[in-house]
């Protein structure tokens, strides 16, 4: 549960903001009415300004990802998860169903004007990736687990050192594989395959109410589905132009600019990863594509309540999977790019139909037709957080605007730990305050007060920029302390002292050579040595404790 000093904090938050419903969730925090007031929803058609917007969407949203607001909270967003997950694969099924009848060679009755729309998608997608990808794939290693690979074990040399798991219509990658320097240490006998039905359920924070199922892919799997994201990223940059590395900020501009003219709608789907239906994927995509990503997909999952039980899927792939964002992406741009065209539009990436994973931004005429043949393919538009015609408001990649405004309200995850996460809680209240400011409004300081106090006193003069992120309390210029050295201005403020470090010399020297050739390793300077060793690598949450130093910052 939360601490008692976070709990007057969140109250003088909702005080601070000063409106009828910040004051309402200050009642219903005091009383314990904590469901209620997550699931405030705000309207931004409701509000006339965007500074009333902001003050009153910044409650709700302050604790709506909080971590440990309710008893047994942990269980209860388990279970809604995995009841909103088999919602997906109830969804997929009957997308299958529906789209089985529009494969070729199918005699069954079917809507001949669907499938020259299927046809004409289908064209889309071979225009932005190509027909098939290349033949030699770069496998590389993600910064998660694998089947096998869990809690701090997830290091690269402790994914190297262990048993390789894979699928069995992954052995197609294996003569690429044992090219590789893992593979090497693998064919040495060493370590053996090991052969599993499919990912492991699993599940990462999302919200105070639900969480987010994540499917855990098996090692060999993911080593060439992230490959198969990064070869789908260059087909779209080198085809389009358009760059994932970069499209958020475009759809960030795009978002504001429509937020005042109403010429672009911005869509977001509801449960979007879990309800690519495998039927679709394969109308949809180059017969060459398909062969290699269904080869690397898992068509199986560990039951969500019995991890000894296994539930074959409706689904194409998941979040925990190495393509599916870019696949999402794909899919998307080609669905929203032909129905722009039929529309009269380009419908051409990035001119006027902008696309970041399952983040669709259309000309406002398109949405409706788009809504319309995204729910025939099995998906569900998410009204939410989706903005249509004269509602002077656009969000779109974490980004919200209200004509033209940033009203991004703050979010606060969980109960700090540590030094820095106790400055990112002063932080979090500070963006809000800054963009009230922005707006013209005022506010009471009791909040940031009250966070900058929960700051361990030796860290409490650590003040800087917004661009130093929650290395200082972010405060006005006079309050920074600060020194030059070369012309460059340094600031007082957070850095990382002692780190856990996993050494190299745990492994054998194989797995290290290995590591070696996909640049995994830190480099240190021995005492009293000039030459850099390397000495290991740092796992996840490897900082143990925090020193206070000088940032450079021009």
């Amino acid at each position: 549960m939360l601490s008692v000093d976070l709990e007057r904090l969140v109250l003088d938050y909702f005080q601070d903001l000063d409106t009828s419903l910040s004051l309402k969730c200050a009642i219903q925090w005091r009383y314990g009415e904590r469901e209620a007031l997550v699931r405030t929803s705000v309207r931004p058609e409701d509000y006339d300004t965007p500074e009333r917007y902001l003050r009153s969407a910044a409650a709700p949203a302050f604790v709506k990802k909080l971590k440990g607001l309710f008893p047994d909270s942990d269980k209860t967003r388990r279970k809604a998860t995995v009841s909103k997950w088999w919602e997906g694969e109830v969804s997929c099924y009957k997308a299958n169903q529906r789209l089985y009848p529009y494969f070729e060679h199918k005699n069954l009755e079917r809507d001949e004007r669907i499938a020259q729309h299927i046809a004409g998608i289908r064209k889309i997608v071979e225009e932005l990736i190509g027909p098939r990808p290349p033949e030699l794939l770069d496998g590389r290693h993600g910064p998660g687990a694998t089947f096998a690979n869990k809690g701090r074990a997830t290091t690269v040399p402790h994914k190297i050192s262990t048993d390789p798991t894979l699928t069995s219509d992954c052995v197609w990658f294996l003569p690429q594989f044992f090219g590789t320097a893992w593979g090497k240490y693998i064919a040495n006998g060493v370590r053996g395959l090991s052969f599993v039905r499919g990912n492991r359920f699993t599940t990462a924070p999302k919200t105070s109410l639900i969480d987010r199922p994540i499917a855990v892919e098996p090692s060999i799997n993911v080593f060439y589905q992230l490959a198969i994201g990064r070869a789908l990223r260059k087909r779209l940059a080198a085809s389009h132009g358009w760059d994932l590395n970069t499209a958020q900020e475009t759809h960030r501009l795009i978002a504001k600019l429509s937020s005042i003219s109403r010429e672009f709608a911005t869509l977001d789907l509801s449960n979007a990863s879990d309800t690519v239906a495998y039927n679709l994927v394969k109308l949809l995509l180059p017969h060459g594509w398909f062969e290699v990503m269904d080869a690397l997909r898992s068509p199986m999952t560990s039951h969500p309540d019995d991890p000894t039980k296994w539930v074959k899927l409706e689904k194409f792939s998941s979040m925990g999977n190495g393509f599916t964002f870019e696949l999402e992406t794909v899919l998307f741009s080609a669905i929203a790019c032909y129905v722009s065209r039929y529309r009269g539009g380009a419908g051409v990436l990035g001119n006027d139909t902008f696309v970041f994973g399952d983040d669709i931004i259309v000309r406002d005429e398109v949405a409706n037709d788009l809504t319309a043949v995204l729910n025939f393919l099995g998906f569900t538009l998410n009204r939410e957080k989706s903005y249509i015609g004269n509602t002077p408001f656009r969000e779109s990649c974490g980004a919200d605007y209200f004509n033209g405004h940033d009203v991004r309200p703050s979010y606060l995850k969980e109960e700090p730990s540590d030094v820095q996460g106790s400055i990112g809680v002063a932080n979090r209240v500070s963006a809000t305050y800054e963009r009230i400011t922005h707006l013209g409004g005022r506010y009471h300081r009791r909040a940031w007060h009250r966070a900058v106090s929960r700051v361990p006193l030796p860290y409490r003069d650590c003040r800087g920029p917004k661009a130093l992120g929650d290395t200082v309390i972010w405060d006005t210029e006079d309050r920074w302390k600060v020194r030059w050295r070369h012309s460059i201005r340094y600031v007082r403020g957070l850095k990382a002292g002692e780190k856990a470090v996993v050494p190299f010399s745990r492994f054998d020297p194989q797995v290290v050579l290995a590591c070696a050739t996909y640049g995994t390793g830190n480099v240190g300077t021995p005492e009293g040595g000039r030459v850099p060793v390397t000495e290991g690598v740092n796992p996840r949450d490897c900082v143990r404790s925090y020193v206070v130093g000088w940032l450079a910052y021009s």
